[in-house]
């Protein structure tokens, strides 16, 4: 295997944190250098190289870039969904600034791959809901969608025209238990869990019946690193790739839970999120990536349920 230097900007996320743990295992915790805009503690910054990055100081990125000399950058900082809403100017100037001192960094540098995540925000009321297809309408009235589409058109437009070789997946929800959610719209689907075992109940922020795209973070894992590693010449889709995993709502994952945790409760009190959730896919036709670079997810609803349960019983076992 050839060296590559990997840097990961946003790397204390959701995302981030699991995908950099990932990396440093196939290539090495040196040559994997995390960075967040605020200093952390534990294996971020004890297992290898962490810088602290704002992506919008873009003097501060040069002196990163210079510094370690990424072959490749995972640009992972945003404002997601929820919180985007209640700071649309500064979600613009972050979703946005971030990403164009990261494709230009890419094009005068020729960096060798930049990752950049785009999200089923993309989408919107017009959007066909049901099996989503890879092209069709998007007119998203979140500021999170509208940076992420706005992202995907400037993503394709490097690389026909600078040759940039940039790759995206339109993540749906995401699910994992190594650490928490960021402030999207999908967070239910990670709390539940937690507070499952914590409470024996939750409170649920979206309606019983709001059925969503989501993915396990193995899979999410597995996805990108599987588009990341594709030959160039399988990439056809250089704006953003449908993945997904499983559709559920509310009370079918509650359902899978009661599987694992006997009596578990679940009531509904929607907020402001559930407007965004109605914007948004029931399911997703990833069809084109399994296609393309051979996606294929390996959990469903009841799978991931009791992986996630089974974890979670771990941690606070160990913090018992």
């Amino acid at each position: 295997m050839s060296q590559e230097t990997i840097l990961i900007i946003g790397s204390a996320g959701q995302l981030g944190t699991e995908l950099c743990e990932t990396l440093r295992g196939i290539y090495g915790n040196q040559n994997v250098i995390a960075s967040d805009v605020k200093p952390v503690s534990g294996p971020l910054s004890e297992n290898g190289p962490f810088e602290v990055l704002d992506i919008l100081d873009k003097q501060r990125f040069t002196e990163v870039l210079d510094k370690y000399k990424p072959t490749q950058v995972y640009h992972l900082a945003a404002l997601l969904s929820a919180t985007a809403e209640k700071n649309p100017k500064f979600g613009w100037t972050l979703n946005m600034d971030g990403l164009f001192h990261v494709l230009d960094a890419a094009k005068e540098r020729g960096i060798a791959k930049v990752y950049w995540p785009s999200s089923i925000a993309v989408f919107g009321p017009n959007t066909p809901r049901v099996n989503t297809p890879q092209h069709c309408v998007m007119d998203p009235n979140t500021i999170y969608g509208i940076t992420k589409l706005a992202g995907e058109r400037y993503c394709e437009y490097y690389f026909e025209k600078y040759g940039v070789d940039v790759r995206s997946i339109r993540y749906p929800g995401l699910i994992g238990y190594k650490s928490a959610p960021g402030g999207g719209t999908t967070d239910y689907a990670v709390d539940i869990y937690h507070q499952a075992l914590l409470k024996g109940q939750y409170e649920c922020f979206l309606s019983e019946e709001t059925e969503l795209p989501m993915l396990y973070m193995p899979d999410a894992l597995r996805a990108t690193i599987s588009l990341m590693d594709a030959p160039a010449d399988r990439i056809k889709i250089r704006s953003s790739y449908n993945v997904a995993g499983m559709s559920f709502t509310p009370d079918q994952i509650a359902a899978a839970i009661r599987k694992e945790v006997p009596g578990f409760e679940i009531s509904y009190a929607p907020d402001y999120r559930q407007k965004i959730a109605d914007s948004w896919p029931k399911s997703i036709d990833d069809s084109v990536a399994a296609a393309e670079w051979d996606w294929k997810p390996e959990f469903d609803l009841d799978k991931m349920s009791a992986d996630m349960l089974k974890n979670l019983r771990l941690q606070y076992s160990d913090k018992a």
